[in-house]
């Protein structure tokens, strides 16, 4: 079974229980690693000069303490596998849909390749694939 490397589970760590519940729960069956859950000013004023986010501090959720956000990628990591992140996308959504409906959490989540939650992942102006926020 799949786990979180100290270096993942101190990012999830840094984030509202209710991400480190779905993903606690998501690492079972997908291995995946928590590029980063809450962040500095620093952190965030460079994501968002190097085009990593379109939110400057302290507006992005990854800026709340504890973050309601948290940039999380199935592993091994290839940024260039745009199917992968789709696909892990749908687990995480599905996943988080059912603690949900169980009680197990009070959030629902949205992802970076689709902001909008229309369900197509074509009509992104700003893919953000790795991104996770509780809404």
């Amino acid at each position: 079974m799949p786990s979180f490397s100290e270096q993942s589970q101190e990012n999830l760590d840094s984030c509202h229980s209710d991400l480190i519940v779905i993903f606690e729960e998501v690492i079972k069956i997908f291995d995946c690693t928590v590029i980063c859950g809450h962040r500095t000013e620093e952190e965030q004023t460079a994501a968002f000069f190097d085009n990593n986010s379109q939110t400057e501090w302290p507006d992005s959720k990854h800026n709340q303490e504890p973050s309601l956000a948290a940039d999380v990628a199935p592993y091994p990591l290839d940024w260039n596998d745009r199917e992968r992140f789709t696909l892990f996308a749908g687990y995480v959504w599905g996943v988080a849909e059912s603690l949900k409906s169980q009680g197990l959490i009070s959030h629902s989540i949205r992802w970076g390749g689709d902001w909008n939650q229309d369900s197509q992942v074509k009509d992104n102006k700003f893919d953000d694939l790795v991104h996770f926020e509780l809404c």
